[in-house]
């Protein structure tokens, strides 16, 4: 079978129809770094108290004194979740007592938030928190809200690769565009958590697939020079100008429901499109279309003003191969080398996920401003991504993201070592350790891109970011457990990231490797690499170009 890239050579590697793709392509992805991190703000919960009526009649020094102590960061501050019972406070204050003179406030009977909650809008005026009182008994709804989104994209990882390898990926890059702009103009009209968190889910599905979705036709469509630069410096770094965009917007629309508007209206730019990004000439070869492939590369090469071959594509030459290609979500477990490979990369995507979604949720906890917080967050991607990029282009893949995941983890676990009054330290360490992980989570497309062949190509890369939304599934959690100790969320995460970083080092390379086009070049890869080559399996070697060195 012949090799596409070597059959499209002739376009060129960074021409005028290479640019416009790499553009369009990662300029799609701005509106995920807005839903994909807008729970911080939107779900925000402020600093609360209970509501005493100003009806109930109590004289200025009960009612400063109507909210029990509780010790946090330190300090004492008035309790969240409890007041003194108010009719025993009301006789006191009637009686002429003083508290702390004439009453031990520490015997005194305690009650729930009976009247409701008073919220500080220093910071928010109204989050879904605000608005549906998810606190104290029902603050376990906030994560939850978070952790099913993500089982949103969880299904979206899974649905997406399948249907894209079906349906092409134009098509359901455009049709999840769809669900993720239009279910997000939907939940401004949400009138209680159940309905807001249900239409997130859908959200979810919508976000993840277009990520995915985008990046694998950029994968397929660009060369291989240019791969490596969209993979990392375009979908990532666009999607981080969204995420930088975010604390932007929220800072200047405090209200939820009007912060989420501003945020689903810049999805409905990306429609026009439709009539610029064309399908994948890989898959609809996969398909056996080859009329359709010669069409899109006809036109590329007329927008480089190159001259094409009258035919680019043999479809006797390429239909013999592909005629008896059909692949199920079980041929990534076909041979005990590819299963290994499989459920090595499941670990490494999930693992990997929650050091960054829990750092990245973690933001408004941090001491300090959350908008400059959340942005900071933001920005490290950027110099995260760029050494990515660059590691890349000359590196192995598994050194490197083995390195920035010891790096990430490493400095995760220094956190416990920190003073509690050296908050600075603390937040620039956890902005280090955010920078290692999300230079692995951008090289992690690329990596598992490149080994997988193309006809389950993007049903790898969704099932394997399937794997990573079980760890942002649970990522909020770690985030609340923050509340119970401070450093127990870094030394998990930290923990994790660096275990995760021994692994990689056993998986095979695929530096320079040409990208395989079917199963079977793909089992030759993987083949090398667990087993001493055998006379017999010398003398199947067919390709050179698919041989792994041994680092």
């Amino acid at each position: 079978m012949q090799d596409y890239d070597e059959v499209t050579a002739f376009l060129g590697e960074w021409g005028p129809f290479q640019r416009l793709i790499f553009f369009l392509l990662s300029a799609s992805i701005i509106p995920n770094g807005f839903n994909g991190m807008s729970v911080v703000f939107l779900a925000g919960t402020p600093e609360h108290r209970c509501r005493v009526p100003d009806t109930a009649n109590l004289s200025s020094v009960w009612r400063n004194h109507s909210l029990p102590l509780q010790l946090q960061d330190g300090r004492e501050v008035p309790h969240s979740c409890r007041r003194y019972r108010l009719a025993t406070i009301v006789n006191f204050s009637a009686l002429g007592l003083e508290p702390g003179r004439d009453v031990d406030l520490e015997q005194l009977e305690q009650e729930g938030c009976l009247d409701g909650w008073e919220f500080n809008q220093d910071i928010y005026l109204s989050t879904i928190v605000t608005e549906w009182r998810l606190v104290c008994e029902d603050d376990w709804k906030t994560p939850l809200t978070t952790s099913l989104f993500f089982v949103g994209v969880l299904l979206g990882s899974f649905v997406s690769g399948q249907l894209s390898d079906r349906f092409g990926r134009k098509t359901i890059l455009f049709s999840t565009m769809a669900v993720q702009t239009g279910f997000s103009f939907l939940q401004f009209f949400s009138i209680n958590w159940e309905m807001f968190t249900i239409l997130f889910v859908i959200v979810g599905m919508g976000q993840i697939s277009n990520y995915v979705v985008a990046f694998i036709l950029g994968t397929e469509i660009l060369g291989k020079s240019v791969r490596i630069i969209f993979s990392t410096l375009g979908v990532c770094t666009f999607f981080a100008v969204g995420y930088m965009l975010l604390p932007l917007f929220a800072y200047f629309i405090r209200d939820w429901r009007m912060l989420l508007l501003a945020l689903t209206l810049p999805g409905v730019l990306c429609f026009p499109l439709w009539w610029f990004i064309p399908e994948s000439p890989r898959w609809l070869i996969s398909q056996r279309r080859f009329r359709e492939a010669e069409v899109i590369i006809q036109k590329a090469a007329k927008m480089n003003n190159v001259a094409a071959p009258v035919v680019v594509f043999d479809p006797v030459e390429e239909l013999t191969p592909l005629k008896q290609q059909k692949v199920f979500i079980l041929d990534l477990f076909k041979t005990r080398n590819i299963g290994i490979i499989t459920i090595m990369s499941l670990l490494l995507w999930m693992l990997t996920s929650v050091g960054y979604f829990a750092l990245s949720l973690n933001t408004p906890n941090l001491h300090g401003d959350a908008y400059l917080n959340c942005f900071f967050s933001a920005l490290i991607e950027v110099p995260a991504y760029i050494t990515a990029w660059l590691l890349l282009r000359t590196l192995p893949r598994r050194y490197v993201i083995a390195g920035v995941l010891f790096l990430g983890g490493g400095v995760l676990l220094l956190i416990q070592l920190v003073p509690a009054d050296y908050n600075f330290l603390s937040i620039g360490l956890a902005m280090l350790g955010k920078f290692g992980i999300t230079s692995a989570f951008s090289m992690l497309y690329v990596f598992t891109a490149e080994l997988y062949p193309t006809l389950v190509r993007n049903m790898a890369v969704g099932v394997t970011s399937m794997a990573s939304r079980v760890g942002s599934i649970i990522a909020p959690y770690f985030v609340y457990l923050g509340a119970y100790n401070r450093v127990l969320p870094y030394i998990l995460m930290g923990s994790l990231t660096v275990l995760i970083g021994i692994i990689t080092l056993f998986f095979p390379e695929s530096f320079g490797m040409t990208l395989p086009e079917t199963l079977e070049q793909m089992q030759k890869v993987k083949g090398f690499r667990y087993r001493k080559k055998t006379k017999d399996s010398m003398e199947k070697e067919e390709n050179p170009k698919v041989l792994i060195t041994s680092f």
